[in-house]
């Protein structure tokens, strides 16, 4: 029994002796974690480690732009801004136009990915299940202030929450020469078509040609004026299935056929593109019916500077889109497993607003995403037209339905501005004897 007791005497004071070891000059305190190994960093997860909010963050981002293109030149110069500010370093991938066609895929495989681009109508429909819902973070930043509503609607429309930032919008309207709207004596642009058939008139008196159309563009100048009378919904409609006559298409062709009746259709018009809207830098023409990026083709086909303005497509009488224009953009999303969603956000702002923003405005040529800043001079009033738009139209969408007929019918659209046709009556007959 002594013998037992001695041995238990002796263990505990073993033990006592081991834990003075474990402390150093009488410091009974836990004793310091060792580092992580050199497999795992210290800095896991992207937390900011010090110094500025994001050092340590990796953002990858995928453009619809290719290397060195304006876009892309401009989003590299906002990616070493952004690092050396905040400390995240932004890793661009430059996929081009057909980022579509491999962005499905990968989001779908959860690749590495925080940031991506494309059109915003891909964005808030084929993608949106991999998005993240950004309503938060930009009601943090105040971003209705200064977006347009009109895509920030369009977005939750489709998606149920904000889904996309705007990066590059697009709005298409009827383009004008202001110095040739003076030289007739117009001091108003036309908002009802009765004041557009006036402008018409006095720039022919004024030896001008009222309206440049090119053959290219025919079905979407026509598009506007069915918009106006039916809703792209109605004519979705009616080009899957037929039935045209009879309908308020009748009215809208009947509109088209009186300005080319009344002459105020340009010269030649249709002409093979680029004649027709070039025939606005020689001073021969007045407006066109297309989208923004139609003052710069002008411009630089013909070396000339026009003076710019834009005006939505004029309201008709019993029309029940009258407030609708045709409006795009390129928009960036976040993949809805970002780790690091604040700082992509982050990004985005940085790239879309304030001193950048405006920086890809100017050198891309394009419309500012952020309505603070300033559209380049013959841009004038596209701002103004995507704030005061009521309604998003597509691109001649709902004339592509029956796909196996979009062809055919922008040929008939060609012929309408041709003359070819007597009455809107005929021309609705011979649209449903496609079908």
């Amino acid at each position: 029994m002594k013998k037992i007791l001695s041995v238990l005497l002796a263990s505990v004071m073993v033990l006592a002796m081991l834990a003075g070891c474990s402390t150093s000059n009488g410091d009974t305190s836990k004793a310091p974690e060792s580092n992580p190994p050199a497999s795992q960093p210290a800095n896991e997860g992207n937390e900011p480690t010090g110094g500025k909010k994001y050092d340590g963050v990796q953002l990858t981002m995928w453009s619809m732009w290719s290397s060195g293109e304006p876009q892309a030149n401009v989003i590299s110069e906002a990616a070493a801004a952004f690092e050396a500010e905040t400390g995240a370093k932004v890793n661009i991938e430059f996929k081009g136009r057909d980022v579509n066609k491999v962005l499905q895929a990968s989001l779908e495989a959860g690749d590495k990915l925080d940031i991506f681009e494309d059109d915003y109508k891909r964005i808030g429909t084929v993608y949106k299940d991999f998005t993240l819902d950004l309503t938060d973070m930009a009601k943090a930043a105040n971003y209705d202030s200064f977006s347009y509503k009109c895509f920030t609607d369009q977005s939750i429309a489709w998606c149920g929450y904000l889904n996309a930032i705007t990066e590059q919008p697009n709005v298409g309207g009827i383009f004008y020469d202001k110095d040739a709207f003076a030289k007739a004596g117009i001091t108003a642009e036309p908002k009802t078509w009765d004041e557009f058939l006036d402008a018409c008139q006095k720039l022919k008196d004024a030896g001008i040609g009222p309206l440049a159309q090119d053959s290219a563009y025919a079905d979407f100048a026509f598009y506007h004026t069915l918009v106006r009378y039916l809703g792209e919904d109605k004519i979705a409609e009616l080009d899957e299935k037929g039935g045209w006559s009879g309908t308020a298409a009748e009215k809208a062709a009947d509109d088209i056929i009186e300005l080319v009746n009344k002459g105020f259709l340009a010269d030649g018009a249709p002409d093979e593109f680029p004649s027709s809207q070039n025939k606005i830098g020689f001073g021969q023409a007045a407006m066109v019916i297309c989208a923004d990026y139609v003052t710069a083709e002008v411009n630089n086909n013909t070396g000339t500077e026009v003076n710019w303005g834009l005006f939505n497509y004029p309201a008709v009488d019993g029309g029940v889109d009258n407030g609708a224009a045709y409006m795009g953009a390129n928009s960036l999303a976040i993949a809805k497993y970002s780790e690091n969603p604040q700082a992509a956000f982050d990004f985005i702002m940085f790239l879309t607003t304030g001193e950048m923003g405006q920086k890809l405005s100017n050198e891309a040529h394009q419309i500012p995403a952020d309505s603070r800043n300033t559209a380049p001079a013959d841009l004038t009033g596209t701002i103004e037209t995507l704030q005061a738009a009521e309604k998003p139209m597509t691109w001649c969408a709902s004339l592509a339905v029956n796909a196996d007929l979009k062809d055919t019918i922008k040929s008939l659209c060609v012929e309408l501005f041709e003359g070819k046709y007597a009455t809107g009556a005929d021309f609705c007959a011979a649209l449903d004897a496609l079908y």
